[in-house]
């Protein structure tokens, strides 16, 4: 599995977060949304060492060779903003937004990363990723993810004109579960259901990992993978606006309020 080494200073946070789903579930909401994802980034960037977005950053997302989608143009800017200053920002993509690829690293200098990365932080080990398509089941959605991401797929879907492409993305956008308010998976579903917690502590049981990061799952959790491990789900930015600061030795899950922290 890859790699990334950092060491950070004391004073100094690493921020993580994760499904914004910007886009969904219609222009308004979004552009609240994305203007309350600024004013969060504004606040911690004044600690912050490095951010990591772990994928559904938006809720669709195509880079055709000479176009992109519509909007987002704020969050691009701080997003530009940030590294410019010299803070990092590493991006894995989700299920949503797999279908980054230059723009990105040539336009904001952010880093790209479409697989699971153990993080050596200091003296602390992490796993980190989106978690689609991770742990057991689920097989119909592994074999779509392979499909999505091969390179015929998405030579095939440039093909489309932008407007209609964008068009159909938005179409399938309106029908996530997510917009569509279908919240009976956000329920805790208990440990043979919960498949990145299961995940994580497959993993453990090979290699030992002090912190387990992921998305995707829209619930914010922190469950004890084994002693000494424990597995955090970042939840989303649609109801609960949660995220996640690592100062070097601990992790914690936080809620951004408008009033701070």
């Amino acid at each position: 599995m890859p790699g990334l080494s950092k060491s950070l200073e004391k004073g100094k946070k690493i921020y993580f977060a994760s499904d914004f789903h910007l886009g969904a579930p219609d222009w308004e909401q979004s552009l609240e949304r994305e203007k309350k994802i600024i004013r969060w980034l504004d606040i911690v960037s004044q600690d912050a060492d490095a951010f990591f977005l772990l994928g559904d950053i938006f809720d669709f997302w195509f880079e055709y060779k000479n176009t992109i989608p519509k909007g987002f143009i704020r969050i691009q800017g701080k997003f530009a903003e940030l590294t410019d200053s010299g803070i990092p920002i590493y991006f894995f993509t989700g299920n949503h937004d797999m279908w980054m690829f230059d723009y990105f690293p040539k336009e904001m200098n952010i880093q790209i990363f479409r697989e699971p990365l153990t993080l050596q932080i200091n003296s602390k080990k992490l796993l980190i990723g989106h978690g689609d398509g991770l742990g057991p089941g689920d097989v119909r959605y592994k074999l779509l993810k392979k499909i999505f991401r091969s390179r015929f797929s998405q030579w095939l879907f440039a093909r489309i004109h932008p407007n209609t492409g964008i068009d159909i993305a938005n179409f399938w956008s309106r029908h996530s579960r997510l917009s569509a308010g279908k919240e009976g998976w956000e329920r805790f579903q208990g440990e043979e259901k919960e498949f990145l917690w299961h995940y994580c502590k497959e993993i453990e049981r090979h290699e030992h990992h002090d912190f387990y990061v992921f998305g995707h799952r829209h619930l914010p959790l922190d469950l004890e993978v084994a002693p000494g491990s424990r597995y955090y789900n970042l939840g989303e930015w649609v109801n609960y606006f949660t995220y996640g600061e690592f100062d070097g030795e601990n992790f914690a899950l936080k809620v951004f309020s408008e009033n701070g922290r």
